[in-house]
């Protein structure tokens, strides 16, 4: 009995080296706001820059250079814990979000965004090709869409260029079913640049999905979390 328990203990240890060889012990830390950088005369980077009050920043803004979005889900090796976050993202993100301004009052009236997680990679390609096969299922619903339910009034230090808190309601699309969530977000606004950045943690089974496995070892565990930090541009 004890030569059983050595023997189990020798194959668990085997295993778990296995893992560490092959997905690592290190992931992205979770997305946040840009820290802004000192520019000259002492301002900053996320010093609003004409236009800047709120009628003229009213209008339409696209997703620009430096978006991303993606997945961050714990691993689970038989029974341990991994020692990190599974983490796949992509910058393959299409959308807009308008803006309506008069005096000091700035709203976001209207905003839609679709992610292609097709693309999403991680730092191991063994498991990208179980989140094209299961989980995400990537390869039969290659897109994830948000669409803003209820406009978002933002506060009037918005304008300022400070970092800013609020809660986006609307309707979330992944492996193809929707469901209305409420996200909450964090936001800077930069003259003509805005950065909006959030995440949102739900169980797999939410959207119909099955937490992936790679090989009977290495499963997820049961919640998933989506993060996105899009850089908008104004035009």
């Amino acid at each position: 009995m004890v030569a059983a328990g050595a023997a189990a203990l020798v194959v668990a240890g085997g295993v778990g080296l296995l893992y560490l060889v092959v997905f690592g012990t290190s992931s992205p830390p979770p997305l946040s706001l840009s820290t802004p950088s000192p520019a000259s005369g002492g301002a900053t980077q996320s010093s609003p820059a004409s236009p800047s009050t709120a009628a003229q920043l009213a209008g339409s803004w696209t997703v620009a250079s430096g978006s991303v979005a993606g997945y961050r889900v714990r691993e689970q090796l038989a029974f341990l814990s991994a020692p990190s976050d599974a983490v796949g993202r992509t910058s393959s993100i299409t959308g807009k979000a308008t803006l309506g301004g008069s005096g000091d009052a700035l709203t976001v009236t209207a905003a839609s965004f679709t992610v292609d997680v097709s693309t999403l990679t991680s730092d191991r390609q063994m498991r990208d090709g179980r989140i094209h096969s299961i989980g995400l299922q990537s390869d039969r619903y290659p897109t994830a869409s948000y669409v803003l339910a209820a406009p978002i009034t933002l506060p009037s230090s918005a304008t300022s260029g400070q970092a800013i808190h609020l809660t986006s309601a609307g309707s979330l699309t992944i492996h193809g079913t929707t469901k209305n969530e409420t996200i909450p977000l964090d936001a800077r606004l930069s003259g003509t640049q805005l950065e909006v950045v959030g995440s949102i943690t739900f169980p797999w089974s939410e959207f119909g999905m099955q937490a992936p496995s790679v090989g009977g070892f290495v499963t997820v565990t049961g919640q998933a979390t989506m993060e996105f930090d899009l850089h908008l541009q104004r035009g």
